[in-house]
């Protein structure tokens, strides 16, 4: 199993991952040309790919869903009480609706139930055979009851999106700071780094720091935090950019 960050910040979000003959679309973010345009890069094409999974309704998740659906065959895996809140962007019969534990193939998928300010917002773990990661993003904490099914993966997409004196003192007014730091928000670099030490272990080998904020933090400070926490140098931490597709990892 490969994953890849195709673009990872609040002006849109997309990730690919690729398995033997089952490849799989995260958020669509961008649009339908900016991601054909990437997948050409690396010699693929929407044709190769069996679904997209969408995480929440946040236009810098699905700006380019529409397009996407007209010009391709895909449909949208989603829970069902997500549909309202796209339904001005994807007619109901490409919706595939699913369950908290679903297949696309060989691939295993379970629901993450993540805590934002939109409706049936999820994360995923992903797995084939002994291989497992996670993709978590755009949540206020992560429940117990998720975290623990999260240890000792293989690979984590998972947040790292402010860091928490930078946005205070930054120029965000205050309704939105309070909107970023609550349970409905974001994880802060401080909160991810506490949760990836509770739950990575020896079958970790990669971490990819996904969706920081352009005003509130920086590449440095997430994984100077992350890697303070996590020191052992055997496990490769990224973090994913917004107009820049990450390398190709192998979980």
């Amino acid at each position: 199993m490969k994953v890849q960050m195709i673009s990872s910040g609040s002006k849109g979000n997309c990730a690919i991952v690729l398995n033997n003959n089952t490849n799989i679309i995260i958020d669509a973010g961008i649009s339908f040309i900016t991601l054909k345009r990437k997948l050409e890069e690396y010699s693929l094409s929407f044709d190769q790919f069996n679904a997209i999974l969408i995480t929440h309704c946040h236009k810098d998740h699905i700006s380019g869903l529409s397009s996407i659906i007209k010009k391709t065959q895909l449909n949208a895996y989603i829970p069902k009480k997500m549909y309202d809140s796209l339904k001005e962007y994807i007619p109901i019969e490409r919706c595939i609706f699913i369950d908290d534990n679903f297949k696309i193939n060989e691939l295993n998928i379970e629901l993450i139930h993540t805590s934002h300010d939109a409706p049936s917002s999820v994360g995923f773990i992903i797995s084939d055979c002994d291989k497992k990661m996670c993709y978590v993003t755009d949540t206020g904490y992560i429940n117990r009851k998720y975290l623990s099914k999260m240890v000792e993966l293989d690979c984590y997409v998972i947040e790292s999106n402010h860091d928490e004196v930078m946005l205070m003192d930054g120029p965000y007014p205050r309704f939105l700071k309070e909107r970023v730091i609550s349970d409905k928000g974001h994880l802060s670099n401080k909160t991810t780094a506490n949760y990836l030490k509770k739950i990575i272990g020896s079958n970790t080998k990669n971490i990819v720091l996904a969706h920081l904020s352009e005003t509130n933090n920086t590449e440095e400070l997430a994984l100077k935090t992350v890697r303070e926490q996590i020191p052992d140098e055997k496990i490769h931490i990224i973090a994913a950019r917004q107009y820049e597709s990450s390398e190709v990892i192998e979980v």
